[in-house]
């Protein structure tokens, strides 16, 4: 698929269908992850592949949701990537940890390889984390940043509305709207 297709059919997934996912997918998939760039090349992350359902349903229910629809993604779907980062292995700049923003670029970098390899997959990253680190054995000095159901979309849903260029992107200072310029080249 074209890396503009992918961008652009990516979406939120929260239903799918139980069938597996092949290995040689998942494998590009978590190599996709671990090209992603990091702080001085850290790496300052783990992946966890969960497919056993137990665990997943102890991971749903440590969400935080005021719908279940979430919970009920990571209990139907094949497969739960997690990524857990390690602070004390990233940096910190203007007192901004990095481990963050290195686990984001590469569970970024998984969802974008799941969605060119036809899965879906949706960002979660509010749970309660101390059940999830008790059974998957992760160990204190690390913290769960985000997770992910993996699997074959079910549902049938319409992209989000892109949100008007000129309210986000700016050119050159504040509220200077970058699309003034650059017209001919935007979606709209």
């Amino acid at each position: 698929m074209d890396f503009y297709d992918v961008i652009n059919t990516r979406k939120s997934i929260k239903k799918f269908k139980s069938t597996e996912i092949k290995d040689d997918k998942l494998g590009r998939m978590i190599n996709a992850a671990m090209m992603a760039p990091s702080w001085k090349n850290k790496t300052s992350y783990k992946f966890i592949i969960v497919d056993d359902d137990y665990k997943k349903n102890i991971i749903a229910s440590a969400v935080n949701n005021s719908s279940d629809e979430a919970k009920e993604a990571i209990k139907d779907a094949p497969v739960v990537a997690l990524i857990i980062g390690e602070p004390e292995d990233s940096g910190n700049i203007d007192e901004k940890p990095l481990y963050l923003v290195d686990s984001a670029i590469a569970m970024e970098h998984f969802i974008l390889a799941a969605s060119n390899e036809g899965y879906g997959a949706c960002w979660i990253a509010s749970f309660e984390e101390k059940s999830i680190k008790d059974i998957l054995n992760i160990p204190d000095n690390f913290k769960v940043v985000a997770l992910t159901p993996i699997g074959e979309i079910q549902e049938e849903k319409s992209h989000n509305p892109i949100k008007d260029v000129n309210e986000h992107v700016f050119l050159n200072t504040w509220n200077t709207p970058f699309s003034r310029k650059h017209e001919q080249t935007l979606l709209r």
